[in-house]
């Protein structure tokens, strides 16, 4: 195996640590979906707070009036293109989850989404995912298939030194991948016999994914121009049968330095319109009480607006999580207008690390976790 086929294997397979081998049974197992907004969702016009008149002063041509947006109580309304998710906050499966950022923030979004993905701050920085080690370790259950797959390339949140973490753009990726050949009489060092285990490895991992989906599962039709294909591939792995328990996503756009009010319109109708797809064919196939989702980014936008009719990079933000367990309502509180921070930023008003906390302990029953000392009490009835 000369230095061309490693290269190849690095470039050209899934990440994966382990190999993974078929269940036995078909049950149903937790999941979390991860869903990146990537660019820095503007959280003021997304849940709005309708009674500020500071608002309205910050933002003259850009705030949310009433014909664009939905009240949910009062004081606080969603923008009218989030209207497709409006039955599940009926149902109380929806919960907002507001002001949430983090001491020193960074308004870069390369340094910003990688605090956020690996659980860190402005002060220090963590090397691994913030759910990884947890999942890999704690979760209190044997996992088969990979411990989580992104439906985007990087695999920043799921960085970690051990465990099946790995990214594809689609399922099929598996059925067309091969492995560069070794020479099993020669063994040139330690180092390229490890390559050689790893090959090994990586051919029964594929084995094992090429099994269930050449069962072809069925898909789901999910509307939303980016977001929609990456649920219906989430579905067809479920259906499948994979007992993955974290799911990674994406929709890029949102760093809405100009033109927002139609571009950020768009997006949110598109976030809206897939979530609603998927969370309906996650009912019919009895997997909503088994899914959470969430969603997370860089951070927020500036409070007010800007000279080219956008925002530009902020600080807190709000974000939503559902799911069947999901005791919807709105947590927290919204940051303030009046005593803005500097650059005139909102101020945080929960760590975003509570709600990893939430996660780990509400959800997937995980106590003793890298987060404990962000628990916090607003958010103890999030799951039922």
């Amino acid at each position: 195996m000369n230095r061309r086929d490693i290269l190849r294997l690095i470039t050209s397979t899934p990440a994966f640590a382990m190999p993974m081998l078929l269940r036995a049974d078909e049950q149903s197992f937790k999941r979390v979906i991860l869903v990146e907004l990537a660019g820095a969702n503007d959280g003021l016009n997304t849940l709005i707070p309708t009674l500020d008149d500071n608002y309205f002063r910050l933002r003259p041509t850009l705030a949310v009036k009433a014909p664009q947006r939905i009240d949910l109580n009062d004081g606080l309304a969603i923008h009218h293109s989030l209207k497709a998710l409006m039955p599940v906050w009926e149902q109380r499966q929806l919960a907002w989850i507001q002001g949430l950022g983090y001491p020193q923030p960074n308004r870069s979004h390369f340094k910003s989404i990688s605090l956020w993905e690996t659980g860190s701050d402005g002060n220090s920085q963590r090397r691994n995912g913030w759910l990884t080690h947890a999942i890999e370790h704690q979760l209190g259950r044997n996992i088969h298939d990979p411990h989580g797959i992104s439906m985007v390339e990087n695999l920043n949140v799921f960085a970690s030194g051990s465990g099946r973490w790995m990214s594809m753009t689609s399922p099929e990726q598996f059925l067309k991948t091969t492995l560069p050949a070794t020479d099993d009489a020669t063994e040139i060092n330690r180092s390229m016999s490890a390559v050689k285990r790893r090959i090994a490895e990586l051919e029964l991992s594929l084995h094992g994914i090429t099994q269930k989906m050449q069962t072809n599962p069925p898909g789901a039709n999910i509307r939303g121009t980016e977001l929609g294909p990456q649920l219906q591939q989430v579905i067809r792995m479920i259906r499948a049968g994979f007992d993955t328990p974290v799911y990674r996503i994406q929709l890029s756009g949102f760093d809405t330095h100009e033109y927002q009010q139609d571009r950020h319109s768009h997006l949110l109708e598109q976030l809206a319109m897939a979530l609603r797809g998927f969370q309906q064919a996650l009912q019919a196939d009895g997997e909503w009480n088994n899914t959470v989702i969430m969603t997370y980014s860089e951070f927020g936008r500036r409070a007010a607006e800007n000279h080219s009719a956008g925002t530009d990079h902020g600080t807190a933000a709000p974000h939503l999580v559902m799911g069947g367990a999901v005791r919807g309502g709105i947590y927290s509180e919204s940051p303030s207008l009046e005593g803005l921070g500097k650059q005139d930023d909102p101020v945080h008003t929960m760590d975003y690390r509570s709600l990893y906390c939430a996660i780990l302990e509400g959800w997937f029953n995980i106590n003793n976790h890298t987060f404990r000392q962000f628990r916090d009490s607003r958010l103890q009835q999030l799951f039922s």
